[in-house]
């Protein structure tokens, strides 16, 4: 009995460790359409707000940056295309996936409600 304990223990206190060493490496922003400037060009800077009170934040996209309408990747220009038809540009919400070493944006992701 004393054994089952002592090896719970040391499991939880494994776990625990191991918790302590995850780092964040990638972070998430909610921006609305109306808050989001896109690159003229890949190899860019985007520039978002994350709330309409909020200072901008301008943060480079490479060329390994992902755009992506409804799950599929697309190309910048077809990114920006699609987000320029937006009419409601304060409800429609883009995903700006940011890489905290490299200060980078990794993606860019919308997702269109199709009536």
């Amino acid at each position: 009995m004393h054994i089952q304990k002592l090896l719970v223990l040391v499991l939880l206190g494994l776990s625990l460790s191991a918790v302590a060493g995850f780092t964040t490496i990638t972070e998430a922003y909610e921006v609305a359409v109306r808050d989001l400037r896109l690159p003229r060009y890949e190899g860019g800077t985007l520039t978002f707000k994350q709330c309409a009170d909020c200072e901008a934040q301008a943060v480079r996209v490479t060329h390994g940056t992902r755009f992506v309408i409804n799950g599929h990747s697309v190309e910048l220009k077809e990114f920006k295309k699609s987000l320029s038809q937006v009419s409601n540009r304060a409800d429609e919400i883009v995903i700006v996936l940011r890489h905290l070493e490299s200060n980078t944006v990794t993606s860019v992701s919308v997702t269109f409600l199709i009536h």
